[in-house]
């Protein structure tokens, strides 16, 4: 399947962490920048993993009983600022459209015309336009819950724009609910991060920390947002998706009222919650190496490649159709939901072919060439072992083991990077101690996930974030209280929250 040397990833993680990201994506195929400032072009392989996140999200979306909607991409401005602290918070993101036409001036160049009365923004999020349906259609406790998704683009102006992680235009769902009580409300947005938390862990195989956000962190306009944060394998955090208890402020910008069973008005509860495109690059950043992409079974494109070993000049119609009958065996095999999904990829490109699949992740390569055949063997490779890891296994036994094998594979990445989280997690109570940590480590080393104690305000968390560029990620759910002095002040606190430099 080629030299090792040969399409290794330079530079690699530890030489230029940044650039690795950028080429592992080059070297899979994944998506390519596009010629729109700070959007990308999905191909195919990036988009496939991105339709099994999909599809599988969202029949667990549908198993609460969420339904899937659409709504308009353009928001009217004023509808924005129905809600003070959401504008502000979305402003300096937003694209916005003055002019519905072209047209050819004195000098025969297209110029805007037709001034829009009102201007409209590109979506950057849905609270606003999707509360406005749910104040039309809700006048009574019986209509509701109302419990929405929607799976969509969004734009949001970013300065600095990195592929998968942070672009301009990305792809996403954003669920939105409304209810008649708070505790239904706080009940699904827990029940969503939940969801979440599960998801990345059980078909990423990305270990995360649920939590709370600290006021300063919420979503903009939220009375709550929960969170859940990966490390990836610079030891920064990556948030990987979020849910928002919204109270009744979105709901009095809309204007979403309903009468209650004793009669009486009052405003509906809400809640948001979304993932997007960043999990792909989560996945990148948490399980790949230097010699390319590796993606959990759960969500690859395929399972298995097979490589026909072919000889010019000969009669290949037997290892031909010896690789067309496993397919279709493997095939039969059902892993996680769907079908166990095959290539046979049979290009004349020599040891490249091989090592185009190294780098694209596929979980499984095959080699089968006459000599197999006729030992009734397999020459296979597993992603998740060194590239130069090949064994013979008996096919019957292959075949009937695939699942497990695809199985192993998922566990270990999981297990690997949790092993990765635990060994750079730190429990740290002295100031100077702290600083040194973060202010010591640089390049592919960006510190890690420290819980130290902070006492609550604004300012500590400011001058942590001014000093060192770390951020309080979440208060996680599970950390005890406990006394202790802040991290910063030194001040009294009653509980660990967790510090990272993140994404």
């Amino acid at each position: 399947m080629g030299a090792k040397n040969k399409t290794a990833i330079t530079p690699t993680r530890e030489e230029d962490y940044a650039q690795w990201y950028q080429e592992i994506i080059k070297a899979s195929d994944m998506a390519e920048n596009s010629p729109v400032r700070g959007c990308m072009v999905m191909k195919p392989w990036g988009y496939a993993i991105w339709e099994n996140i999909m599809n599988q999200m969202d029949a667990q979306f549908k198993k609460t009983g969420v339904k899937n909607a659409y709504f308009p991409l353009f928001i009217p401005l004023s509808y924005l600022e129905k809600e003070a602290e959401h504008v502000d918070g979305f402003a300096k993101e937003c694209a916005v459209v003055t002019h519905h036409k072209l047209e050819k001036d004195a000098n025969g160049k297209l110029v805007p015309a037709g001034e829009l009365a009102e201007p409209l923004i590109v979506r950057p999020t849905s609270e606003t336009i999707i509360g406005e349906s749910m104040s039309r259609w809700t006048t009574s406790y019986r209509d509701l819950p109302i419990l929405l998704n929607q799976w969509a683009n969004v734009v949001r102006w970013e300065m600095r724009t990195r592929m998968f992680l942070r672009t301009s235009e990305f792809l996403w769902q954003e669920g939105h609910t409304a209810h008649a009580t708070k505790k239904e409300a706080v009940q699904r947005t827990l029940q969503m991060l939940d969801l979440y938390a599960d998801f990345v862990e059980e078909r990423l195989a990305m270990p995360v920390i649920k939590g709370r956000k600290t006021v300063s962190e919420r979503f903009p306009g939220a009375d709550d947002t929960t969170c859940i944060e990966a490390m990836m394998q610079d030891r920064r955090a990556l948030q990987a998706g979020t849910s928002h208890f919204l109270g009744q402020n979105f709901a009095r910008g809309s204007d979403i009222r309903f009468q209650n069973e004793d009669g009486q008005e009052q405003y509906a509860w809400t809640t948001s919650w979304g993932t997007s495109t960043r999990m792909i690059g989560g996945m990148i950043m948490v399980h790949s190496d230097d010699d390319g992409l590796v993606v959990p079974p759960r969500i690859a494109p395929a399972h298995v490649v097979i490589l026909p070993i072919l000889k010019k000049g000969e009669d290949n119609t037997k290892v031909q159709e010896s690789a067309k009958a496993l397919k279709a065996a493997l095939a039969d095999k059902n892993f996680y939901g769907r079908p166990v999904e095959v290539e046979i990829d049979d290009r004349d490109i020599g040891g490249a072919r091989g090592w185009d699949w190294v780098k694209k992740g596929i979980p499984v390569r095959v080699e089968l060439g006459p000599r197999d055949i006729a030992n009734n063997t397999v020459f296979m490779a597993r992603r998740d072992k060194d590239t130069s890891h090949k064994e013979s296994m008996d096919r019957d036994l292959f075949i009937a083991g695939i699942t497990d094998i695809l199985d192993s594979i998922q566990q270990t990445l999981f297990d690997r990077a949790l092993a990765f989280q635990k060994a750079n997690t730190f429990y740290i109570d002295a100031r100077q101690e702290f600083y040194d940590l973060y202010e010591n480590t640089g390049g592919a080393r960006n510190g890690a996930f420290v819980f130290s104690h902070w006492c609550g305000s604004r300012a500590c968390e400011e001058q942590i974030k001014k000093d060192l560029s770390v951020t309080i990620r979440c208060i996680p759910f599970d950390s005890p209280k406990e006394h202790g002095q802040c991290i910063c002040c030194e001040k009294a606190s009653e509980q660990r929250v967790l510090f990272a430099k993140a994404y």
